[in-house]
């Protein structure tokens, strides 16, 4: 692969969220489309990309979760006592 190649490949992957929520401009999805269907490894990748997506979107705790502990909580509070208290030095 060449760097040209490299280059498209880079700007077609930072458009991939656009493109697949169907946000970009008719022009850009285009381009897009048209890098996809010429390179199997970024079509590859978008595929999985979408396929998470989908996955995520369906994806529905059984449960909330319980509130945590009063002892989790201390520590955390804790430590992010300690960590602004080391910013200030």
């Amino acid at each position: 692969m060449d760097a040209i190649e490299q280059g498209k490949c880079s700007e077609v992957s930072a458009l991939l969220s656009e493109y697949l929520n169907l946000e970009l401009p008719a022009d850009a999805c285009r381009d897009v489309e048209s890098h996809l269907s010429g390179c199997e490894s970024c079509g590859e990748f978008a595929e999985s990309l979408r396929k998470t997506v989908e996955l995520c979107h369906a994806y529905l705790p059984s449960a909330m979760p319980e509130p945590i502990s009063s002892r989790a909580r201390e520590e955390l509070m804790g430590a992010y006592k300690r960590m602004l208290a080391a910013r200030q030095r």
